[in-house]
């Protein structure tokens, strides 16, 4: 049913001093996780690749070893979803509505509510990375796994056993991402944690651990490693609003592989319906959230 008289009653008469409803919208989040791209097809695909190895010893007289191993070995997909919302408000209700400018009929918060599912799309990208989903492909294990494969052997990018934020494990983490971090062909790679993302219940924590000069949480005269391990946080931290655990954390490295794919950007439309006289308004988009490579991020999932 249409936005109609009984829907408005209020706004028919005089004497309102004003209309509440409409608030101020959480600053955008997901585009300070993810790269965006744009994209001229339905579905997106990236492929992995494997280069060489190590080099080999070679003996006097000896012949040279090769390496014939290289080529393709995983491919991530992202489909793009349609994410679309509309309303119809009747004649009548925007002819007898005295507060047009405060309660405008073409203007009932399309772009809010657009902006803050993408917020949410974006971030379950993050609230499902434990979750292996096969739509994406990729290697086989979720994006946050203990058991990356590369030849030869495995990878992690989230700890064994999942663990609280504090100094201790976020300096592990930013060690493990620079030492344990190697491409398919076994080789390390050069990645560097550059942003802790934390949920509203973590901030305290965050801001103790990367704002202090000295060692947090702690009488001594220590400088705080994490300021200087690694390379340090050179992004410092980000609260998202959107993340459903109030334990998990994660780091961002210097890999790009969280990706916001964009195959039409927001648009809205509106015209009259010539049956009805009723004001039809939608609003469309298309776009996807997924990932292609998991060294992009270092996740923690506690439960406590």
């Amino acid at each position: 049913m249409a936005v109609n008289l009984s829907a408005i009653k209020d706004l028919l008469l005089p004497g309102l001093r004003g209309i509440e409803g409409k608030y101020e919208m959480i600053p955008s989040q997901y585009d300070k996780i993810f790269t965006k791209h744009d994209s001229k097809l339905a579905l997106e695909r990236t492929a992995e690749m494997r280069y060489l190895g190590l080099a080999q010893l070679k003996t006097e007289g000896g012949q040279t070893s090769f390496d014939n191993s290289a080529g393709e070995r995983y491919v991530f997909n992202q489909e793009h979803t349609e994410i679309a919302l509309g309303y119809a408000i009747t004649r009548k209700a925007i002819d007898d509505n005295l507060y047009k400018t405060q309660f405008h009929p073409s203007n009932l918060g399309l772009i809010e509510s657009f902006q803050q599912t993408k917020e949410i799309y974006g971030a379950n990208i993050l609230n499902t990375a434990t979750t292996y989903n096969s739509s994406v492909g990729g290697d086989g294990v979720a994006l946050c796994s203990s058991s990356h494969p590369i030849d030869g052997g495995t990878v992690a990018n989230t700890p064994t056993v999942q663990v609280d934020l504090n100094e201790a494990t976020l300096l592990n983490a930013m060690i493990a991402i620079r030492t344990g971090f190697k491409d398919q062909a076994g080789l390390k790679v050069f990645a560097r944690g550059r942003k802790l993302i934390v949920p509203p219940q973590l901030e305290p924590i965050a801001i103790r651990l990367t704002k202090t000069e000295l060692r947090p949480g702690t009488a001594d005269n220590d400088v705080n490693a994490i300021l200087t391990t690694a390379g340090g946080l050179s992004e410092g931290y980000l609260v998202n609003d959107f993340l459903t655990s109030a334990y998990a954390w994660f780091l961002l490295t210097n890999i790009d592989g969280l990706s916001y794919m964009e195959r039409i950007g927001f648009e809205t439309d509106m015209q009259v319906d010539f049956v009805t006289d009723n004001l039809l308004v939608k609003g469309y988009e298309r776009y996807s959230f997924g990932y292609y490579n998991w060294r992009s991020i270092y996740g923690s999932f506690p439960t406590s």
